[in-house]
């Protein structure tokens, strides 16, 4: 009988750890543990050198970039699958220069990351570093508007690990490929959302708003107001989910996403 692939998964999201788990835990690899943080995630490591790990780099304790670095010191080989938020060439450089031999961008679909990691499995034998700047998505527009909203969320102060994060990126991108949506938020735009991302309409409408309260109580308005180069707000208010995604939308458009 031939053995199976032995695989560790790391997110500190305990939902994309089982939907990741329940696709690869078959007849031909073996999910032998799971790890919500970085200093989890190398103990299991050391302890069961697995041949494949799929793995966020944004993890608490030991991010993703200080676990690959400790794999070289620990003189562990694993194949690194990279899913991750982060989309900006310095991140999936890095990741790729530590070894990781595959960089997937969220959100993706499940089987198409699955029929990836064959392909790379099979091709193993190169040697090359193969890694993949996509989110899964056909076509070469869609990473360049993935990085730019990344760029932005940056600046402004939104962090990649909140949920409201993702939703907001999805709803800029739907705005600037239909900017009339915009004038049915809540009939049409979040039950978009809410149907990809398999959650409520309500649910996303108030992750949408934490993420722009984060960005406003970190204090980050003058960032704004450069970005968009005018002064748009103040500390003292803040826009309607709305506004906000109208107004990044429509700065993308002008710029010719």
């Amino acid at each position: 009988m031939k053995e199976k692939i032995k695989v560790i998964l790391a997110d500190e999201n305990q939902k994309a750890i089982q939907e990741i788990y329940e696709q690869f835990n078959d007849d031909k690899y073996n999910v032998i543990a799971t790890a919500t943080d970085g200093e989890s995630l190398l103990e299991l490591c050391s302890k069961h050198n697995p041949d494949l790990i799929i793995m966020d780099v944004v993890l608490p304790k030991c991010d993703g970039f200080k676990v690959m670095e400790q794999f070289i010191k620990l003189n562990l080989h694993p194949i690194i699958i990279i899913h991750s938020a982060l989309a900006l060439d310095g991140f999936i450089n890095r990741a790729i220069n530590l070894g990781a031999k595959y960089y997937v961008i969220k959100p993706f679909e499940m089987s198409l990351l699955k029929d990836r990691v064959n392909d790379l499995l099979m091709n193993e034998k190169t040697k090359d570093k193969m890694y993949s700047k996509e989110n899964l998505m056909p076509n070469k527009r869609n990473n360049v508007l993935e990085e730019k909203i990344t760029n932005i969320f940056i600046t402004v102060g939104i962090p990649a690990h909140i949920k409201g994060y993702q939703f907001l990126r999805e709803a800029i991108k739907l705005a600037i490929e239909n900017p009339e949506i915009i004038n049915s938020i809540t009939k049409k735009l979040y039950p978009s959302i809410a149907q990809k991302f398999e959650t409520s309409a309500s649910k996303v409408e108030r992750a949408i708003r934490h993420a722009i309260e984060v960005a406003w109580n970190r204090g980050k308005i003058e960032n704004i107001n450069n970005l968009f180069g005018i002064k748009v707000y103040s500390s003292n208010e803040k826009p309607t989910n709305g506004e906000f995604i109208a107004l990044v939308a429509d700065k993308m458009l002008i710029e010719g996403a």
